[in-house]
Formats: C-alpha cells, sequence, structure tokens
C-alpha cells in the first residue's frame, strides 16, 4: 500500500494530526524561546510513517508543521518558517525505516524514532544558527543551538521511546495488518 493514497491512509493521517495536537497542548514544561517537552506529541506522527512508509510520514509530518505554526505563529523568516515547521516536522517521517509493515523489531523501529527526532534537531538547530544565533552570546552558536534543541528533544525522545515500549505489541498486533 505504500505510495497509494488511500482513505484509510489520509483518514489516519488526519486522527494521528489531530492527536499529536491535543497531545502537544499537554506541556510538561515550557522553554522560554521555543520548544517544549509534552506528553508524546510526536509519537502519532511518527507511527503513522511506521504504519504507512517513510515517504507518506514526511508529507504528514510537513503538513503537520504548517498547522502547528497556524496554531501556535513564530514567524522571523521564510527559511526559518520552512526549517522549524514543515521540515522540521516532515523529518519525523523517517520513523517509517522502522516499519511496522514486516513485522519489525522494538529495536528496528526504536532506531526510526531515534532517526526522526534527530532529523527535526537537525532542522531547528540549522534554524537556531542561521536565524537566532544572537542568543548564543559569546558561545559557538552551534553549540548553543545543540544544546538548547537537545534540552527539549532529548526528553521527547526518551518519552516516545517508552511509550513506544509499553504500546509496541499492541502497535506491532494491529498495525502490521
Amino acid at each position: 500500500m505504500k505510495g497509494k493514497f488511500t482513505t484509510r491512509m489520509l483518514t489516519e493521517a488526519g486522527m494521528m494530526m489531530a492527536l499529536s495536537i491535543i497531545l502537544g497542548r499537554i506541556t510538561i514544561y515550557t522553554l522560554p524561546n521555543g520548544g517544549s517537552i509534552t506528553a508524546g506529541s510526536m509519537i502519532p506522527l511518527m507511527v503513522f510513517a511506521m504504519r504507512w512508509g517513510t515517504g507518506a510520514g514526511i508529507a504528514v509530518g510537513g503538513l503537520y508543521g504548517i498547522l502547528d505554526f497556524i496554531l501556535k505563529p513564530y514567524f522571523y523568516h521564510p527559511l526559518q518558517f520552512v526549517l522549524d515547521y514543515p521540515m522540521a516536522f516532515g523529518l519525523l517521517g523517517l520513523a517509517g525505516l522502522g516499519n511496522l509493515r514486516d513485522n519489525s523489531s522494538y529495536g528496528k523501529a526504536a532506531i526510526g524514532v531515534t532517526l526522526g527526532i534527530l532529523g527535526r534537531m537537525l532542522s531547528h538547530t540549522l534554524s537556531g544558527v542561521i536565524f537566532f544565533a544572537e542568543y548564543a552570546g559569546d558561545q559557538n552558536p552551534w553549540i548553543y543551538s545543540i544544546v538548547y534543541n537537545g534540552s527539549y528533544l532529548v526528553p521527547e525522545l526518551v518519552i516516545s521511546l517508552l511509550v513506544l515500549i509499553i504500546l509496541w505489541k499492541p502497535l506491532n498486533k494491529a498495525l502490521a495488518r
């Protein structure tokens, strides 16, 4: 079914984006210059990618990024918008490398989730270096941006992996059909 947009796929995409928006509203901690630790808001997008593949996951993640901007707009420059919204969330689609359709192992899914979140971090880090380097002060902007973005994305990765452990068997069974 990969590559073919079906009614079922589009319905699941809408449901997963809605669930991500709801989970994103449950924040554990919000950083002063953007970014927050949530109740696993990226998990539905990554599960979608694992179910339907990397390409569909990137598309749905990118669309979610645009919705996230509409709901919580922060705009500095057109390239910053692209890096912080559609590209950052689109890269969560890399979780599709841990495909649930081939009865993959938890390890493969965990690698996919990790790559997805690292992809998002890379996009936010580039945005930070290019557009927000003044916040680094005397620090190296790369180090500042990596530390800043890592301060909320590493906990998000841990939350995502823990939830994936808890939901792995039921997810693999239900979605691998």
